[in-house]
């Protein structure tokens, strides 16, 4: 086991360090191409399936409305998605690629796979699917411990305004 300042970190906390860790190692590749990461948790998305709202794509990336609106307009000024009516409903906007944001995809794909193998360097296959599997594992109880939550009344309290 690898000895180190971390050490007694409690797993909350080492973890938040390593996301950071890879939106950093990967922000820096991103940069490159000019993409800020922001704009990456969308394509990374729209990806995987075109046509999903503004609403939709909030609720996917974990982020505000406003802050998916203020991304989405960046990456349509640069001609990587448009957003579209569909069914007479002018008040919904469906977001899709444009060619150039389908292109994307095999430039920037490689780059986040470069920065899980840097991440990643040293740590044996069956070590990796271990890590892998216990990390959903993680999510899967995180996500019912806020449904349970959710289902007694209790809500995530705003952070803003919170003093520290």
């Amino acid at each position: 086991m690898p000895s180190s300042e971390y050490a007694q970190e409690r797993v909350a906390h080492l973890v938040r360090l390593c996301a950071r860790g890879f939106n950093r190692s990967l922000a820096r590749r991103l940069a490159e191409h000019g993409i800020p990461f922001g704009q990456w948790v969308f394509l990374r998305i729209l990806w995987k399936q075109e046509g999903l709202t503004q609403k939709q794509l909030s609720e996917m990336a974990s982020l505000t409305e406003p802050t998916v609106h203020s991304a989405l307009t960046k990456l349509e000024k640069v001609d990587i998605i448009e957003r579209r009516t569909e069914d007479g409903n002018r008040r919904k906007q469906h977001v899709y690629l444009t060619r150039k944001g389908r292109d994307l995809q095999a430039v920037l794909e490689p780059l986040a796979v470069d920065a899980n193998e840097v991440a990643l360097t040293g740590i044996a296959p069956e070590d990796r699917q271990v890590l892998h599997d216990l990390l959903i594992t993680i999510l899967e109880n995180l996500a019912r411990d806020e449904a349970e939550a959710e289902e007694a009344g209790i809500r995530i309290p705003p952070t803003r305004g919170f003093a520290v």
